[in-house]
């Protein structure tokens, strides 16, 4: 049994696609099919289960993953281990964020201090990162929703305040605050259902009373403020803009409307060098940009 034979194994079985596996390993799909073939020869049973093209993981082929998934998790973590201890600080960190904003400038001032560290972004939904937590494919997790995990651990690196946000010209335009509730009877513009700000949005929205009218729904904060800005309606919106996007952002008097980022790791997987120096760094850098700009919340 070869550790190469695993490592793929472990591919086709998240996949459950030969095909799809084939492609994301950069291999042709006849020999992978053939590595597995000779995988299940080795360990003496069909780890799937097999309809013309469509595989599907059995009984045995799940019992066997968990196992897989844990020697090359102690494996992994092991070369991550030896290389800090030979003081090979470049390292390696992989980051999976449900949102990209708010973390472009923090990552390039962490790579320019450390620029042989290998970082790797991926962006996903909260279920995939917990699912890639919990399989240790993952160093941190930056989210702006809480992860509850029983050997997570978390530090909130960022606190700010959610506005809402209205074009030039309406209503509520000169006003430096006001309650939720004002807002009932707007067009509003919002981020798709179960997406990670809508969610936090709807509870803000159930406090004041009412879930509002959407003649919008995107998936991209940037999109918010140009749509706002265009005059097709208000939304709730962190501290976006910029300026070359005319609107105005309100602070909110009631409820409370606030978000917090945390950056979420795995208390019984080994964090490298880098890893924590990256963790470090976040706390510090958005601490610094909070002291030079006022709190946020």
């Amino acid at each position: 049994m070869e550790l190469l034979q695993l490592q793929y194994f472990r591919t086709v079985a998240r996949m459950e696609h030969m095909t799809k596996a084939a492609q994301e390993l950069r291999i042709a799909q006849p020999a992978l099919s053939k590595t597995i073939a000779r995988l299940e020869k080795d360990v003496g049973v069909p780890l799937f289960d097999r309809d013309g093209r469509q595989i599907r993981l059995n009984t045995y082929g799940r019992t066997f993953l968990d196992k897989v998934e844990a020697a090359l998790t102690l494996l992994e973590e092991g070369q991550r281990e030896v290389a800090d201890l030979a003081g090979l600080e470049h390292g390696s960190i992989h980051l999976a964020a449900s949102t990209l904003e708010r973390l472009s400038e923090p990552l390039s001032g962490f790579l320019s201090l450390h620029p042989k560290v290998s970082l790797r972004i991926t962006q996903a939904a909260m279920v995939e990162m917990a699912h890639q937590m919990e399989a240790g494919e993952l160093d941190l997790c930056f989210t702006p929703l809480p992860m509850d995990g029983p050997d997570w651990g978390s530090v909130s690196v960022l606190k700010e305040e959610v506005y809402l946000a209205v074009p030039p010209g309406h209503r509520l335009a000169g006003r430096k605050s006001v309650r939720l509730s004002e807002a009932a009877e707007e067009p509003f513009i919002g981020y798709k259902e179960g997406y990670h700000f809508q969610k936090m949005n709807d509870g803000f929205f159930r406090a004041a009373g009412f879930m509002p009218h959407f003649v919008c729904r995107v998936d991209e904060p940037a999109a918010i403020a140009k749509l706002v800005g265009s005059g097709l309606g208000v939304a709730l919106t962190g501290g976006c803009g910029g300026p070359n996007v005319p609107i105005h952002l309100l602070s909110i008097d009631d409820p409370v409307c606030r978000r917090e980022f945390q950056l979420v790791w795995h208390n019984k997987r080994y964090l490298s060098m880098a890893a924590r120096k990256f963790r470090d760094y976040m706390v510090e850098y958005f601490a610094a940009e909070e002291a030079h700009l006022g709190p946020r919340s």
